[in-house]
């Protein structure tokens, strides 16, 4: 019976410390960061077939890249994350888990990451995802209680991952990788402003500056995020015109731009927070269905 309860309580532990490093990791948002860039990888025109192994290993570095940079930012914001009732159950905000185990896991994560880009890939792939885990984690996060830049800033390693897939399946800095990088670069605002508009007052409480008005959810807030869902307009045509996409995929973008535009337009209108996770929730449909879209153009 005690080496049941033993074996019982090794299991329960091990399984508590897997959970806690998936959380660590984000895992759900560092699924969808790298989802991006195995997508745009995909896309890049010296992809003519689809070499499974390659792709895995992608998403393999990507996912270790990605929850390196989550790890060195929840060990920075450990107090920060205590004190707020969406993040104060994350494994160092609760004390789960020391920092020090969180950057330990950091190291060894991130540079596995990169070595395999340059490995399986090429420098110039590791060497941008090397300046994306540093603009994430020790520029962006800081930022935060500094100045509403840095949403910004954060925009940066928020698109790379498109850029990253291009380069690491093309070798090159070319057109198509930076309108990728573009349409994900934009989409963020409205993405983030909306969620930063919900949870306004947990963000604001602990010193978080990430609305454009100093006052909160404005009218202002919402003009701006309208202003970056038009601008999503031309970028969302130019992967037709750079031979990125064709007619189909041109449509359903130009559709998914005007939604979000409407979307905007109706949190303008209402001025609360329904209208907030209306957009919120529609930025996160908006990803999936335009870059899979562009996939399905280029495989026909």
């Amino acid at each position: 019976m005690t080496s049941l309860n033993t074996n019982n309580s090794i299991t329960f532990n091990l399984a508590s410390k897997v959970k806690d490093y998936f959380l660590l990791m984000k895992f759900t948002l560092s699924f969808t960061v790298v989802f991006s860039c195995v997508i745009c990888y995909l896309l890049a025109p010296h992809i003519v077939s689809y070499n499974w192994g390659l792709i895995i290993l992608l998403f393999i570095a990507g996912m270790l890249i990605t929850g390196s940079a989550n790890a060195i930012n929840q060990a920075i914001e450990k107090d920060t994350d205590a004190q707020m009732v969406r993040t104060s159950k994350r494994p160092i905000a609760s004390g789960r888990m020391q920092a020090s185990e969180a950057y330990a896991f950091a190291c060894i994560a991130g540079l596995t990451g990169i070595v395999m880009m340059a490995y399986f890939f090429n420098y110039s792939s590791a060497i941008l995802s090397a300046f994306s885990l540093f603009l994430y984690a020790f520029v962006y996060t800081p930022l935060k209680k500094v100045n509403s830049i840095a949403v910004l800033v954060g925009a940066f390693p928020g698109a790379f991952p498109c850029l990253i897939g291009w380069v690491a399946g093309n070798d090159d800095f070319s057109m198509g990788g930076w309108i990728l990088f573009g349409i994900q670069f934009l989409w963020q605002f409205p993405h983030f402003w909306a969620i930063a508009w919900v949870a306004h007052k947990d963000y604001s409480n602990v010193g978080f500056k990430l609305l454009p008005a100093d006052k909160g959810p404005t009218k202002f807030t919402a003009i701006q995020g309208i202003m970056y869902s038009v601008m999503m307009i031309p970028v969302g045509i130019l992967p037709h015109y750079y031979n990125l996409a064709g007619n189909v995929s041109m449509v359903i973008l130009l559709v998914c731009n005007l939604f979000m535009v409407i979307q905007g337009i109706r949190l303008y209108n209402e001025m609360n927070v329904i209208a907030a996770r209306r957009v919120m929730f529609s930025s996160y449909i908006y990803l999936p269905i335009v870059l899979l879209s562009l996939l399905a153009d280029k495989v026909h």
